[in-house]
């Protein structure tokens, strides 16, 4: 070997192989993400096409970051406090605002209610009280003119006004030798019917509704009629209403108009006798009833 090949440096060259190279895996990862992509599209567009518009905004809303939030926590003194946590977790503001006392709104309720019910239950006893003062002021008013008139004096006996429950009650009774009907007919004798005027002028104003009841005694209809105490009762009890319409009570008043027969005798024990037959005029209460120590 010369010297000049001696000298002459030794080139070694190395192939570097690369894997794969325009064969290798890199398209894999790419294509992967590709297709992750479109499914996730498509999953949105199945998602806007199958659900409403509710569930769309509450998809939206669930989705949408919270910027903030307001935790509310009572202090031991009472006092609402607020802190503002914003989504990194750092809070940025507080507030606080004291908390109503629950018992003492409790209480305070409950002395309204209790305010409330009395001053109703006053109001209605006083309703009552003044209904009952009319009441028999006016029985005692009707019982005095009665009596002092030359007219119907003779019949006071026969007017029996007593105030009960349910209102002031007005009855006009039959007695053996003076009826106050024409035998077995609503037809009402002159006398009766000016009681009945005398009656009207009395009540009149008064604001409270009628209601006018007729009453027979035990006495059958003879065999065969096909009228009975119950028509009878129901008829002499309309005309009782007439003539009180006709003497000025407004027709609004009347509540009702019944026949009851012999149902409910003045005289139970004696359920055929004169008395039993006779015409109710009952003022109806429209106030509470009082109170029964009254």
């Amino acid at each position: 070997m010369s010297d000049e090949q001696a000298q002459r440096p030794i080139i070694i060259k190395r192939i570097k192989k690369v894997s794969g190279g325009g064969h290798g895996g890199a398209w894999k990862v790419a294509y992967a993400d590709f297709v992750t992509a479109m499914m996730a599209f498509f999953l949105l567009l199945w998602l806007l096409n199958s659900t409403t518009q509710a569930q769309k905004e509450g998809l939206s809303e669930y989705f949408t970051p919270t910027t903030a939030s307001v935790q509310a926590v009572a202090g031991a003194d009472g006092v609402l406090e607020g802190v503002s946590i914003n989504s990194d977790g750092s809070s940025s503001a507080s507030v606080s605002m004291p908390i109503p006392d629950q018992n003492v709104r409790v209480a305070e309720d409950r002395d309204t209610t209790s305010n409330a019910d009395a001053a109703e239950e006053s109001f209605e006893t006083a309703m009552a009280n003044r209904e009952q003062e009319v009441f028999e002021n006016m029985a005692s008013e009707i019982a005095l003119s009665i009596q002092e008139s030359a007219e119907l004096s003779q019949l006071q006996e026969q007017v029996l006004i007593d105030v009960t429950e349910e209102g002031m009650r007005i009855q006009l009774v039959d007695q053996d030798n003076r009826s106050m009907f024409r035998p077995d007919t609503a037809d009402l004798y002159s006398y009766a019917e000016r009681m009945l005027i005398h009656i009207a002028e009395k009540i009149e104003n008064l604001p409270n509704r009628l209601a006018i009841s007729g009453h027979t005694d035990s006495t059958p209809f003879r065999s065969g009629s096909s009228y009975t105490n119950w028509e009878l009762s129901a008829d002499r009890a309309n005309s009782a209403r007439r003539v009180l319409r006709t003497a000025g009570v407004p027709t609004d008043r009347f509540a009702e108009v019944t026949g009851k027969a012999s149902t409910e005798p003045l005289l139970p024990g004696s359920p055929n006798r004169a008395e039993n037959r006779r015409i109710t005029i009952l003022v109806i209460r429209e106030a509470p009833t009082l109170p029964t120590n009254f």
